[in-house]
């Protein structure tokens, strides 16, 4: 690997906070939606949403991560070290 973009997988996630349960709810538009239980507080969404794509993708929570989006609903995630077509399988439509 050339570097930590070279074979990360990008894409973009609807973030629900405050969604009852941590879960996925599908993919609308090429966007996968989501839900996590923790508020938008200090960053709690967005770790907890890392957590829920790391374990819905069966990969180490470290490499996956947060590219852009931080502060608004609309998140762009990196997952490192997964072949696009193993995404593609667990949430179909999704856009990469």
């Amino acid at each position: 690997m050339s570097g930590p973009d070279s074979s990360a997988v990008r894409f973009a996630v609807r973030l629900t906070p405050r969604g009852g349960s941590d879960h996925v709810e599908g993919v609308t538009d090429g966007v996968l939606r989501a839900r996590v239980a923790a508020p938008p507080v200090e960053g709690a969404a967005n770790q907890a949403l890392l957590r829920l794509i790391a374990n819905e993708l069966d990969v180490p929570r470290g490499r996956v991560r947060l590219v852009a989006g931080a502060g608004g609903r609309t998140k762009l995630v990196a997952v490192d070290g997964i072949a696009p077509e193993s995404v593609l399988a667990r949430w179909p439509g999704l856009r990469l």
